[in-house]
């Protein structure tokens, strides 16, 4: 099966879209990438036209088969990854969105958090669905969009029934991987991961919560089914008459930082990955057993084949990590992200300047909404090679923030972490990361673990692989780093970022955004 056969990966990102194809040996034979653009309507809020993002789909499958001279009907199985939480409401009929996708980033909704802080639900909500309340999560964002959305844009449809018509399933309500499975299948399908960062899923029942649904008035009706991730049932297959010409299964979907976590093939309990993209998403596999956060991380849904249980993972969500990066760029302190290791590198420090990238708040452990982006420290001396190499080190600093509350809650001592996502190209980040956490930072040959990760699940699912251990046996190292700054400084620089995070929190208030 496996000669002249591979597995597709459609990797559905927050700036853009990416078809690979795998072989046997998880190595790349096929890729190609799609950007999309990013709306902005008012300040803190995040939108995407989801209809972009299944044309920008279809475009990168065709071009990456079309560039690698591979034919559709060569594709054993179609998995799925995706940026998560981020929602959609379309109408089943048509297909038609009713309104742009509300993107993770997205703080509108966090008014509505707070009402739930006050009203004193945040624990309920914790201890059904293991995520902090906030506005990342899907829930507020489909309650915000059944109340919000413009009725116009959907044909047949007045103001006053629009919960009418979601209330009969004629409207959907989908995480990307629900849309991209309609757009390919005709299929209304979730698997367990995307389901669990919805805020609507209870984690220990392993179904939509009716508490839940009726807390954000969001109808049942409209709601996926919920499948494993590597599902041997299948979502669903591509129409053969379609845009591939060929039917071709979809057996695999995973959010796309669980499927980096599949994908750096840590399947036992204490594994643990770091995945550096537009945030940075740090996950510690723990098994069976749903461990409960003290210390600010989110406890998630790992990973689910078919007929076994479920595994489940700590996370520390870090919002803004690879965008502070553009972030430079778009202001003009950098050309291309390339130039950031050797600016660093032509600095001893950052001469005492801290940078805090909370554009869209704090994630884990702090979760501060209100939280802004700050720079700290600076001096009529300040350069900009200072600038860079603080927004460099205020990556790691996040992930050391994330790194102890980990160890805290799952009683263990991380000695290596796996990492991967474009940032990790970058040598010095990797090195200053294994200085300021003191591990080992571990870099695999193939670093798009999140598009590999779903390619495993839908290819256990189809037979293409056998078994798990088949899976570790393609896991190679790229590069290993370890630590060789003095535990004294690094600890010192440790102490001060928490200063800088001080002066960041709670700035959007009274009106500022």
């Amino acid at each position: 099966m496996t000669d002249n056969t591979y597995v597709g990966a459609i990797d559905q990102g927050t700036t853009g879209t990416r078809f690979m194809v795998f072989d046997h040996g998880g190595q790349v034979v096929a890729n190609a990438y799609e950007k999309h653009e990013q709306v902005y309507p008012e300040p803190g809020w995040v939108e995407h036209d989801a209809v972009e993002i299944w044309e920008n789909s279809k475009a990168a499958i065709t071009r990456a088969l079309d560039e690698a001279r591979l034919d559709a009907t060569q594709l054993a199985a179609l998995g799925i990854t995706n940026q998560r939480e981020t929602t959609v409401v379309w109408d089943a009929e048509t297909g038609d969105p009713i309104h742009n996708a509300i993107v993770w980033q997205d703080r509108r909704t966090t008014d509505r958090v707070e009402r739930l802080e006050t009203e004193g639900k945040v624990e309920w909500i914790r201890e059904k669905t293991g995520l902090e309340a906030d506005a990342y999560f899907s829930a507020t964002k489909a309650e915000w969009l059944l109340n919000n959305a413009d009725p116009i844009k959907m044909e047949r449809t007045r103001t006053e029934d629009v919960r009418d018509r979601a209330e009969a399933g004629e409207l959907l309500l989908g995480t990307i991987d629900s849309w991209l499975t309609y757009n390919l299948t005709g299929n209304h399908v979730t698997d367990v991961t995307n389901a669990s960062r919805t805020m609507l899923y209870d984690i220990h029942e392993l179904a939509w919560c009716d508490d839940l649904l009726a807390e954000f008035s969001v109808p049942r009706a409209m709601l996926p089914e919920v499948r494993p991730s590597a599902d041997e049932r299948h979502y669903g297959s591509t129409d053969a008459d379609g845009f591939l010409g060929a039917s071709v299964p979809v057996s695999g979907a995973l959010g796309d930082q669980q499927a980096a976590l599949f994908g750096q093939t840590c399947f036992d309990a204490g594994d643990a990955k770091n995945t550096y993209g537009t945030g940075s998403f740090f996950l510690m596999n723990t098994g069976d057993e749903a461990v409960e956060s003290d210390h600010g991380l989110l406890t998630t849904v790992g990973f689910q084949r078919s007929g076994e249980p479920v595994q489940y993972a700590l996370e520390g969500a870090i919002f803004v990590t690879g965008a502070a990066i553009e972030w430079l760029e778009d202001v003009a302190l950098i050309e291309s992200p390339g130039e950031t290791a050797e600016l660093a590198r032509s600095v001893d420090g950052t001469d005492g300047v801290y940078v805090v990238p909370a554009f869209t708040g704090l994630g884990a452990p702090h979760w501060d909404g209100r939280a802004r982006g700050t720079i700290v420290g600076m001096t009529r001396g300040t350069r900009r090679a200072h600038i860079v190499r603080a927004t460099l080190e205020a990556i790691a600093y996040q992930t050391r923030d994330v790194a102890e509350a980990m160890e805290a809650d799952a009683d263990v001592e991380m000695e290596t972490l796996k990492v991967d996502g474009g940032a990790v190209k970058n040598n010095f980040l990797c090195q200053l990361q294994s200085d300021i956490i003191g591990s080992r930072i571990v870099r695999p040959e193939v670093d798009e673990t999140t598009a590999l990760g779903s390619a495993y699940a839908a290819g256990l699912a189809v037979g293409y692989w056998d078994s798990l251990a088949e899976l570790r046996d393609n896991w190679d190292v790229d590069a290993d780093f370890a630590p060789e700054m003095d535990r004294a400084d690094a600890d010192d620089k440790y102490g001060r970022w928490h200063d800088a995070v001080e002066c960041s929190r709670d700035w959007a208030r009274d009106g500022t955004n």
